[in-house]
């Protein structure tokens, strides 16, 4: 009877399904070598994959710490070193007469045959395609040529973009859409999609179908609800270059594409990840539904950039940043529900992660926002101005962005003289105290939501000019 292990110890002890059986339900190719120490068998079964024309699973029965006669088949030889002596007596009992170290020669020989050499020609006769290509398609061989070493022949500029009108209202899931499809248009190396949500992330490339084995050319990709499989996907596809790519879902269900997300992040890959619904203003989904801690969280992660644009012109701007970012992914927070369009938004202003959208002369109070909130400290500013406060409101797309900038231009948004500050995000407060201080007060969400319409989940939370507003004269 055969026991597989964990580290753990049996893996009957956490599982009883069968592995094959589930790919072979995937329509995989799937084959059984029952003797793990059987090359030969080992060989025949990787031949018979590459001939089958799918993806393939081998199983291959092994005996954990084969060849020790104390550990062989027990989960204590997972991790633990076998000991010096249990070292000698597995040698003695593999019938393995060489020195620690010492190869044999017949390795040698057998690599190079079977390896080494095998390479070499596969290599040679790669290059040979590639000068063939170069002979026959040289603009084109150019242009692959310099994408694979990750100079984009076709750079997307900030003027690519239309002008959006000052009092323009839109969701900027929405201006995503607008932007994207912009950067399609321009860049044929750019794709993504959803896990399954595209329709409401609104991360379909118009004009484009679906990619599947049939149409390899389409953009739009089709990741089913799988947000880690989808994020691991962007790593790979960003990894072997030449792409630039996208994956979309719901703010609160970053949480499952966070693992890979990191990996992006250490890897340096500029992945651009794509959240939307961003914030209690969900509304009847409740609190399963409405983000409230991610944003924090995200914040936290080294190498990740988030931005969480104010309205069309900042999200134009973000979607610029993520597309030329080299080396920091970036996440895009996103909203639901429609935004006007601020006079003092400024496209090359978001670059700096915060920047002052709204001012009196001569101000003695900020108030600080990102999103959504933004439109509703600019209201509340206006508010306290006709009792004499003066006010200036400054917009904070990316605070890991405005972190990374020098101290002076820190000092100009944020004077250090100007204690009277409140911050204001549907969110987690965290991310705001070393903004305001010991001093300021911040408007956030540190509990869960609430099912109900939007507008009524917003004013129970006190985001309401007249609560900014009672803050604001309370300090």
């Amino acid at each position: 009877m055969t026991t597989i292990l964990n580290l753990d110890g049996p893996t009957s002890e956490s599982i009883t399904e069968n592995v094959r059986a589930r790919y072979e339900a995937y329509n995989w190719h799937t084959d059984l070598v029952e003797d793990g120490t059987d090359v030969d068998a080992i060989n025949q079964a990787i031949e018979a994959a590459k001939a089958s024309g799918k993806p393939s699973l081998i199983e291959i029965k092994t005996i954990i710490g084969h060849g020790s006669p104390a550990k062989a088949g027990s989960n204590s030889s997972h991790g633990a070193p076998l000991g010096a002596d249990e070292v000698v007596a597995t040698r003695e009992n593999l019938g393995w007469e060489y020195a620690p170290f010492e190869v044999p020669a017949k390795v040698y020989a057998d690599f190079k045959e079977h390896v080494a050499d095998r390479g070499v020609a596969s290599y040679d006769a790669w290059l040979q395609l590639v000068e063939d290509y170069k002979a026959a398609y040289p603009e084109l061989a150019e242009e692959v040529s310099a994408i694979l070493a990750g100079k984009d022949p076709v750079v997307i500029k900030p003027e690519d973009f239309p002008a959006i009108e000052n009092g323009f209202s839109q969701a900027t899931r929405n201006s995503s859409q607008d932007a994207l499809n912009v950067a399609a248009e321009i860049m044929p190396n750019f794709l993504g999609g959803s896990a399954d949500l595209s329709h409401s992330n609104m991360t379909f490339i118009k004009g484009e179908g679906l990619q599947d084995s049939e149409h390899p050319l389409e953009r739009n990709i089709q990741f089913g609800v799988r947000e880690f499989a989808m994020a691991t996907i962007l790593n790979g596809m960003a990894l072997h270059g030449g792409l630039r790519v996208y994956g979309g879902t719901f703010l609160v269900f970053s949480d499952y594409a966070k693992a890979a997300m990191r990996l992006s992040a250490i890897q340096g890959l500029p992945v651009t990840y794509v959240y939307t619904h961003d914030s209690i203003a969900v509304g009847e989904d409740g609190p399963t539904h409405e983000p409230i801690e991610h944003l924090a969280g995200l914040r936290a992660m080294p190498n990740l950039n988030v931005i969480r644009p104010a309205d069309a012109r900042e999200t134009q701007a973000a979607w610029y940043l993520a597309l030329t970012s080299e080396s920091t992914p970036t996440a895009l927070i996103l909203t639901r529900q429609n935004l006007t369009v601020e006079e003092g938004t400024d496209f090359a202003k978001v670059a700096k992660g915060a920047y002052v959208v709204y001012e009196a002369e001569g101000f003695d109070t900020i108030l600080l926002a990102s999103g959504s909130e933004v439109n509703l400290a600019v209201k509340a500013a206006k508010e306290l101005e006709e009792s004499g406060t003066k006010v200036r409101v400054v917009s904070v797309p990316s605070t890991d962005i405005f972190d990374a900038q020098d101290a002076a231009y820190k000092e100009e948004i944020l004077p250090a003289n100007i204690r009277r500050r409140v911050a204001i995000e549907m969110a987690a407060t965290q991310s705001w105290y070393k903004y305001v201080g010991l001093d300021g007060q911040v408007i956030g969400v540190d509990r869960f939501g609430a099912s109900a319409p939007a507008q009524t989940v917003i004013d129970n939370y006190g985001f309401t000019v007249e609560n900014v507003v009672s803050v604001v004269n309370s300090l």
